[in-house]
């Protein structure tokens, strides 16, 4: 008679505690709760209600991943614009240290241990800002200040290769590239000068998506460390968007589509070439914060309007779940 093992080659793991690695189709026992569970890769996306931020805001950025989070920035009207920081650990806000330079309408990278953020509009300065600073975790740090100044910018990478491009006033195609201590302006600029975009990516790998300037734009382009090249549109052509991913896996969410239409919950995933129309989140906004991947991203705050501290997590199409096999 056949086994598990001789048709599938290795035996069924008994395992205390649900595995962190693992495959599409791996199959265990877990005794601890003594049930069978598999790994399944998801065939829709969806989007879940999460922690709401401690403190309700729009034009904010973030970073991270969908259960390790960083929020930082934005504005709450009729508050000027804030330093407020927050870390999410998937499923609630805490409060942290904010920035050196209070600001909203600025962009981030890296992680929730090892933030960065730039540019930004702030009172203090008075101002556009191109301010710089890292988050070691617990507190930031003045860092030096991008070449442009800018606010409503995108953004990419880690805190120590960085990437800038896009932004405002006036609206710009300008990108610099950061190694952990400085900018540097790079040959090259945007293909489609803009404000309100979204970014992803690395800094040789990113992804600039949607945006405008008099009207909203789909406009795409892929940056390979030197240029940009323009690549497929948006399906809905929208600004003040965000987004979580890499450049040949990203997903697109939120915005502002101009009237009568006005924010969007709109969701789209591109695959390298093209974008494909997902679930929509379940609160319209711009303005927003984001962190994550394609398949396990995660949007928080906004302008609906009003601001808000809505969250919510997105499970992408070809995400990875652990189920629960019932046996009878």
């Amino acid at each position: 008679m056949a086994t598990y093992k001789g048709i599938k080659g290795f035996s069924i793991q008994n395992l205390s505690a649900d595995p962190s690695d693992s495959v599409e189709g791996q199959f265990w026992y877990n005794s601890t709760s003594n049930v069978w569970k598999v790994t399944d890769a998801s065939t829709t996306s969806s989007w879940a209600t999460g922690g709401s931020l401690v403190t309700d805001r729009r034009q904010l950025t973030g970073t991270g991943t969908q259960t390790a989070a960083l929020g930082f920035g934005g504005r709450n009207p009729p508050t000027t614009a804030l330093g407020t920081t927050e870390e999410y650990d998937g499923s609630a806000w805490t409060s942290s240290n904010p920035l050196n330079t209070a600001r909203q309408s600025l962009i981030g990278a890296g992680t929730q241990t090892a933030g960065l953020a730039f540019g930004g509009l702030s009172p203090a300065i008075p101002g556009v800002t191109g301010a710089t600073e890292q988050y070691d975790g617990n507190s930031w740090v003045t860092s030096n200040p991008l070449n442009t100044a800018r606010q409503e910018l995108g953004g990419a990478g880690t805190q120590t290769a960085g990437l800038a491009f896009g932004g405002t006033p006036p609206a710009t195609g300008a990108t610099e590239e950061y190694d952990g201590t400085s900018w540097a302006t790079s040959p090259g600029s945007l293909n489609t000068a803009r404000t309100g975009l979204g970014g992803t990516g690395t800094q040789t790998a990113a992804l600039g998506f949607g945006g405008g300037v008099t009207v909203n734009l789909g406009a795409t382009e892929e940056y390979n460390g030197s240029t940009w090249t323009s690549s497929n549109p948006l399906n809905l052509a929208r600004g003040n968007l965000a987004g979580a991913g890499i450049q040949t896996a990203t997903v697109a969410f939120g915005g502002f589509v101009n009237p009568p239409t006005g924010t969007t919950a709109s969701t789209e995933e591109y695959d390298g070439s093209s974008w494909t129309s997902a679930t929509s989140m379940a609160t319209a906004r711009e303005q927003l914060g984001r962190a994550g991947t394609q398949t396990l991203a995660l949007a928080f705050g906004g302008d609906r309007p009003p601001y808000t501290g809505a969250t919510e997590e997105y499970i992408g199409t070809g995400a990875l779940l652990t189920k629960t096999i019932t046996v009878s």
